[in-house]
């Protein structure tokens, strides 16, 4: 079942697919070099079977949302999909006809993203939660309640952090309340957090692309909101759009 609740210009864009039972896949040997399902497995124990993996883009970008993308696996059953790695690493062309592949071979995928808007009101860690327990509480809406999740990087940043004291506001939520465990360049080595990162991947370039037909100047078609010297030359003229964080440096340092 797909479902895409609201647009770019909407509260909560978010793209998912879920599936209550795991599709057979084609058993695929993963070349020398490309992700595989290796690291996750290592996660299969009681209790434990279903494995969330989780990656992000548009983090350092000076426009547009920031992405997170999930992919669900079954550790006890789930063959590999092959041509799959990091998104930073793939052709847009290759992205693009890897996504719906991706979707399909995932227990359960789905894409959440936080504006720049909410970047901006609430600061980037706390938009990554946000985009991420978006796409999180989608996958539940689903069916699929993964029992583990493997993000990329070394900060779990999906989590909401302990609170020191009493004295301290707590935490709002809902949030993800499964185990998270974090690993560095976890996409370059394990292949649901490649897949996330496509899925990703895709998902925000294509806001970037429907955006930019909105607002051309910015050449968000090319860059999709990154800060190229030509993007931030055109900031410099003719200052940010809607889109912008304007609560970030868009035009870096001045040039002597």
């Amino acid at each position: 079942m797909a479902t895409t609740v609201t647009g770019p210009k909407g509260k909560t864009p978010v793209k998912v697919l879920a599936k209550k039972k795991t599709k057979p896949t084609t058993k695929a040997k993963s070349p020398v070099g490309f992700p595989t399902l290796d690291i996750e497995r290592s996660f299969l124990s009681p209790g434990v079977r279903l494995l969330a993996g989780v990656d992000e883009v548009g983090r350092g970008a000076l426009a547009g949302p920031v992405s997170v993308g999930i992919a669900v696996v079954n550790l006890e059953d789930h063959g590999l999909l092959a041509d799959v790695k990091d998104s930073k690493l793939l052709k847009p062309e290759d992205r693009d006809r890897l996504e719906p592949l991706v979707r399909d071979w995932a227990v359960a995928s789905a894409v959440g993203h936080a504006s720049s808007r909410e970047i901006d009101e609430i600061g980037i860690i706390a938009a990554l939660r946000l985009a991420g327990t978006r796409a999180w509480f989608e996958i539940l809406a689903g069916g699929i309640t993964p029992d583990v999740v493997l993000l990329d990087g070394s900060h779990n940043w999906l989590s909401p952090d302990l609170q020191a004291s009493l004295f301290d506001t707590p935490a709002t939520g809902p949030w993800c309340e499964a185990p998270v465990h974090t690993r560095v360049k976890a996409d370059m080595s394990c292949l649901s957090v490649a897949a996330a990162s496509v899925l990703a991947k895709v998902a925000r370039d294509r806001i970037m692309v429907e955006l930019h037909s909105e607002v051309p100047a910015y050449g968000w078609n090319v860059n999709k909101g990154y800060a190229t010297s030509a993007h931030r030359d055109v900031i410099r003229l003719q200052g940010p759009s809607a889109y912008h964080r304007t609560s970030w440096n868009l035009t870096g340092p001045e040039a002597d």
